[in-house]
């Protein structure tokens, strides 16, 4: 389990969400996807909404859109993916990863994701995360 809590692990993972909207190249993009995304995380159990439409993450349902794509993976998943360690549509054949909705506007977010990498694990280092580095 690399986090060691939900709020961990929102932190980390919404906080790469909260850089992209900040960066003036990616948050127009990111809008542009018009993307509601949910995820959920296993171990630690841990939820997110991200609304590319007003550059927003809510760390609970309440409050948030309704979400037009969903994704549920285990955190040691997602953690791994922020680095680029993890093929996404191989992850959903495999069944680490489970995708609902506007699955097409998902896959839009992929090549958007990837500019994020260093970004991830540029914040785990200077955090002292060391650890999470995969």
């Amino acid at each position: 389990m690399p986090f060691s809590s939900a709020a961990e692990a929102q932190k980390y993972i919404g906080g790469i969400f909260e850089s992209a909207f900040a960066d003036p190249e990616l948050g127009p993009k990111l809008a542009g996807t018009g993307i509601v995304l949910e995820i959920t995380m296993s171990e630690p159990e841990s939820h997110l909404v991200v609304d590319t439409t007003s550059s927003t993450v809510f760390t609970d349902t309440a409050g948030a859109p309704a979400p037009t794509a969903s994704m549920s993976m285990s955190s040691e998943t997602s953690n791994a993916y922020w680095q680029g360690k993890v093929n996404l549509p191989m992850a959903m054949a495999k069944k680490k990863v489970t995708v609902n909705g506007n699955i097409a506007a998902l896959l839009k977010l992929a090549p958007l994701s990837k500019k994020l990498f260093p970004a991830y694990i540029e914040r785990l280092r200077s955090d002292g995360r060391t650890d999470l580095l995969v």
